[in-house]
């Protein structure tokens, strides 16, 4: 009795299939997430651009920055619940800690009006980049 072939994949041809696609998919996966990460961090930069503009143009109006150290107080001073506002947070933007940046933390403020270590006409706004320790990471207006 003569044997035929049988058409079709052996074992070891579809796991060699199954290995390229999961190779495939690994690469896919780490680009979208780095992309992610890129995307969140230009929203952040363009983020701290534009309400330093408000800051500028609140300092403009009100002869000095907001007091304060909290990203809250930025919340309240630039988007009052009466008065001019200068700049419009979205509900999803803000908590009750203050204001988000794309990670998920709070962006950080700082203006003491010269005391202790800013000028006199200087503030400080910040986003730790999703928590990062290492501050060269982070998105800052200085």
């Amino acid at each position: 009795m003569k044997k035929t072939p049988r058409d079709g994949f052996t074992l070891i041809e579809l796991m060699i299939v199954i290995a390229i696609i999961a190779i495939l998919a690994s690469l896919v996966l780490s680009t979208a997430g780095y992309v992610q990460k890129k995307a969140a961090r230009s929203r952040a930069e363009a983020e701290i651009a534009a309400v330093g503009a408000a800051l500028e143009s609140y300092k403009a109006d009100n002869g000095d920055y907001p007091s304060g150290s909290a990203s809250l107080v930025l919340v309240t001073s630039l988007m009052p619940s009466s008065g001019k506002v200068y700049f419009e947070f979205k509900s999803k933007s803000t908590n009750s800690s203050g204001w988000l940046d794309p990670f998920g933390s709070t962006y950080s403020y700082i203006y003491t009006n010269g005391s202790p270590n800013n000028g006199t006409n200087n503030y400080d706004l910040w986003s730790t980049a999703g928590g990062s320790a290492i501050t060269n990471a982070w998105i800052k207006n200085w």
